[in-house]
């Protein structure tokens, strides 16, 4: 098969350091949405969205006006606009390093009298460096980050498109900032296990019986982009479920099975799309059956 031009190449190794670098600018601005968004259920009020342009938090209040920070990755700039008309920008450049882009915005944010009030340290990344002091991390491979931003564009779409096909409660189609994963999930209406001696982010996030799918650009455990979906609680012997297409595999993931397809393995087939499609449709199918969804009676008619 011949290179897609919708799903171009991006190797993990191609572009880790500048991803290293992004990750924190998406981190920072995150956190500004965490910090002034009204709280909303299982997280939702923090994420980040894709745009015909890059990434934005969408609209935020604070005090008797909104604002919206958004990462331009065609122009490669970080644009602060308010519903009062003032408009900031800096570029996004090869060099600049996080404590810099955290000092820029901190700055604008100053000039617009807009509350800036973060934790300001990376949430479970490489190193714990705090954003002000961080110099080492400034690789910008405008091309990479481009080529990153077009995969989440397409991925976006064929989430959007499988979220519609479900009459569960169902999240925005948004990315996570903190591990960098652009997810949707379904949830069955019904109260999940508490969990013990978790977190309040994770009390929060599995309050509920979730299936969960998304995408990533590789990590540690997984160095390459891959789509994944998991179902918690977690059925017995969910991971002898079929799976679509036959690349797809079960892998274990903190001791539950999780679907995994890599992107490589969709990436230069005559339909990624349906591919992705299948996939998710496949996951869902195996955790909604185990878990007792009532998938007939969820399922939107396409007519």
């Amino acid at each position: 098969m011949g290179e897609h031009t919708l799903f171009p190449a991006l190797p993990l190794a191609e572009w880790n350091k500048s991803k290293e670098t992004l990750h924190r600018y998406l981190q920072i601005v995150g956190k500004l949405r965490l910090s002034l968004m009204p709280k909303d259920n299982h997280w939702w009020h923090i994420t980040l969205y894709v745009t015909s342009s890059g990434i934005t938090t969408g609209p935020i209040p604070d005090k008797d006006f909104t604002f919206e920070v958004s990462f331009d990755f065609i122009g490669h700039t970080l644009n602060v606009n308010t519903s009062k008309g003032d408009m900031r920008s800096f570029d996004l450049k090869d060099g600049l390093s996080v404590s810099q882009f955290y000092k820029k915005l901190a700055e604008i944010f100053n000039e617009l009298q807009i509350d800036f009030d973060i934790k300001a340290e990376p949430y479970d990344l490489t190193d714990n460096i705090p954003f002000p002091e961080c110099t080492q991390h400034h690789r910008y491979d405008k091309d990479a980050v481009h080529k990153a931003w077009k995969i989440l564009v397409q991925v976006d779409m064929v989430l959007k498109d499988f979220s519609g096909k479900s009459y569960s409660k169902t999240c925005p189609v948004h990315i996570y900032w903190h591990h960098l994963d652009l997810v949707v999930t379904r949830f069955s209406g019904d109260k999940a296990p508490e969990l013990v001696n978790a977190s309040k982010v994770e009390r929060e996030a599995y309050s509920h019986e979730v299936i969960s799918f998304g995408f990533w650009f590789g990590d540690d455990n997984i160095k390459e982009p891959a789509f994944y979906s998991y179902t918690y609680p977690s059925p017995e012997n969910i991971d002898k479920e079929p799976l679509s297409p036959e690349s797809a595999e079960w892998q274990d993931a903190n001791g539950s099975p999780m679907a995994v397809l890599l992107y490589e393995d969709i990436r230069t087939s005559a339909d990624p799309k349906k591919e992705i499609m299948d996939f998710l449709e496949s996951s869902y199918r195996a955790g909604a059956k185990l878990a007792g969804w009532d998938m007939e009676a969820l399922k939107v008619d396409s007519k």
